[in-house]
């Protein structure tokens, strides 16, 4: 028979400290990491100036944030295919405690990609290599966030929060710098 997991019982107070704290962390790791690619990468390597070749290392860069999500599918079907309770679907039954965690991992990967996928794509639009080397510092702390979520899943929210911070921040990062690119064009283009 299937089991729907109960929640932890969860202190409040304690763990929103627990997220802020690990959110901060995440920042004092994401900040740097990005500076630091975004200013020594296009020192190192030349990056591609036209706007196919630019999509093109995006779109090649991302294949790693889609193998994020193909190891959460791959999660989720080998905890259906070896169990009896899952193994009918999600449109038959909740998930059993043993298919939740990894079914929330896949809904959570599915979620961040898209928006990172969406955020790289539109930097690789903005001129010169730094939004280039960004994307790529984005794409490595996106693997470390999506990890590190996944370990810190049993151990609830304040467990999480190192790993989605870590995951979300270079995209929100992205997403500013490509708002601030189009308001430049268009205060470019004011007679």
């Amino acid at each position: 028979m299937t089991r729907t997991p109960q929640p932890p019982k969860v202190d409040l107070p304690r763990e929103q400290r627990r997220v802020r704290h690990r959110a901060l962390i995440a920042l004092l790791v994401c900040a740097p990491t990005l500076a630091l690619v975004t200013l020594a990468l296009p020192v190192w390597f030349d990056f591609p100036t036209g706007v196919a070749e630019r999509l093109a290392l995006v779109l090649r860069a991302d294949l790693v944030v889609a193998l994020w999500v193909v190891i959460a599918i791959r999660m989720v079907a080998k905890v259906r295919f070896e169990s009896k309770d899952d193994n009918a679907g999600s449109a038959f039954g909740s998930p059993s405690a043993r298919l939740a965690v990894p079914a929330a991992f896949l809904q959570n990967t599915l979620e961040q990609a898209f928006i990172a996928f969406v955020g790289h794509l539109a930097l690789a639009t903005v001129e010169g290599e730094a939004p280039l080397a960004y994307v790529l510092g984005s794409v490595a702390l996106f693997c470390l966030g999506r990890a590190t979520f996944l370990l810190g899943y049993p151990r609830g929210a304040g467990g999480r929060a190192f790993g989605i911070v870590t995951t979300v921040l270079p995209t929100l990062g992205g997403y500013v710098w490509v708002i601030l690119a189009i308001i430049a064009d268009l205060i470019g283009q004011m007679p």
